[in-house]
């Protein structure tokens, strides 16, 4: 009986064992998707909009860098439009949809605030080429929202116009939000701004005239701006001469910055694990595999890597992605205090009202209607 029973025993434990080996594995758990964020920024750019248009610049990194601060990290589009009035240098200006905020930043700069003179501007033309002629997503998942910022009211003389009301039914036909920020308080536009927000199921929100943007310099900007230096000598530029010269541009622009706004594209390119926004950086293509060295024809390359061998450019990117790493730890230790050092000043009080704030705080409230879940503040 003793005997049997080990028998049993050991046939049960085979036979377990076997069962197991046959079972079929636990399907893994699926990736969590990217969430996309479209954003189209409408700006009155007539000259009283001075302080808010100074704002923006300084601060468009730094929005930037709060749009992308959920986890998964989510692909970002912004879209740029100015507006004026009829009969000043232009009506509307638009800059479509784009990944590359280093192309959105040095389009921003091209801002003045200018014009202007009757209070009423062509808020009814910019809302309309903001639904109609930026390439939104069709995707509903997509979260789309469109921020018109302005302090006067819309002409409603112009009798080829389309009324805000029209352009809000088809927003919303499209899944697009509009947001109204209204600088200063001009009591004519604040009732529209209301409707306009209402009627395509956007938030309102008032600032102060000059945008109310408060910039916090830190102890650390000075040196991140020089690594920041030390980052753009490690970039390769390929492609064709105009891909190239955009990517020195890009760097010679963000290296031009105000050390705040410089400090916030590091940011934002730690982020997004990219050097460069928009490609073009042969270091970022070829560790990303996108791209191998030796893929390219010789004009593709840049002056100093022409008359190389094939394997001394392999060589000479390594080493690029090498001194960049090294750079790039000191970036992210010093990101890092820096990030302390601003929240500790925030945490002093005051009121956090300015145009970058605001647009933060709405995105976050409608952004998780969309499953986009965003850290604490």
């Amino acid at each position: 009986m003793h005997t049997r029973t080990l028998v049993l025993a050991a046939l049960i434990t085979v036979t377990l064992a076997v069962t197991a080996l046959a079972a079929p594995a636990a399907p893994a758990r699926p990736a969590a998707k990217q969430p996309h964020i479209e954003v189209c920024f409408v700006l009155d750019t007539t000259g009283s909009m001075s302080g808010l248009i100074a704002g923006a610049k300084a601060k468009i990194w730094s929005i930037a860098n709060q749009l992308v601060a959920a986890k998964p990290t989510p692909k970002l589009k912004v879209a740029l439009l100015a507006y004026r009035d009829r009969g000043d240098a232009y009506v509307t200006k638009v800059f479509d949809l784009s990944e590359d905020i280093d192309a959105v930043y040095a389009n921003l700069q091209t801002f003045e605030a200018a014009g202007g003179g009757d209070t009423p501007e062509s808020v009814n033309q910019a809302l309309r080429e903001a639904v109609t002629r930026i390439s939104w997503s069709p995707d509903p998942e997509v979260y789309k929202a469109i921020f018109l910022v302005g302090d006067c009211p819309p002409h409603m003389d112009y009798p080829d116009d389309t009324p805000y009301a029209e352009t809000c039914k088809a927003a919303v036909k499209k899944g697009i939000i509009i947001n109204t920020v209204q600088a200063g308080a001009h009591a004519e536009t604040t009732p529209i701004w209301k409707e306009i927000a209402s009627l395509a199921e956007g938030s309102y929100v008032a600032i102060p005239q000059s945008g109310g943007v408060q910039v916090i310099a830190t102890p650390f900007d000075e040196e991140i701006s020089r690594l920041n230096a030390e980052v753009g000598k490690t970039i390769v530029p390929y492609g064709d001469e105009k891909d190239r010269g955009a990517v020195r541009t890009k760097q010679a622009m963000a290296e031009a910055a105000p050390a705040p706004a410089a400090a916030d594209r590091l940011a934002f390119n730690v982020a997004t694990g990219k050097v460069v926004q928009g490609g073009g950086d042969l270091v970022d293509a070829v560790g990303a595999g996108y791209i191998k060295v030796n893929e390219l024809k010789e004009e593709q390359l840049p002056a100093e890597m022409q008359g190389m061998t094939p394997a001394q450019r392999e060589a000479y990117v390594k080493q690029q992605a090498a001194r960049r790493a090294a750079v790039q730890k000191q970036i992210g230790e010093l990101l890092a205090k820096r990030r302390a050092y601003i929240e500790a000043e925030q945490k002093k009080g005051g009121p956090r009202d300015g145009f970058d704030d605001q647009v933060e705080a709405v995105i976050r409230a409608q952004a998780a209607k969309k499953g986009i879940s965003y850290p604490a503040r």
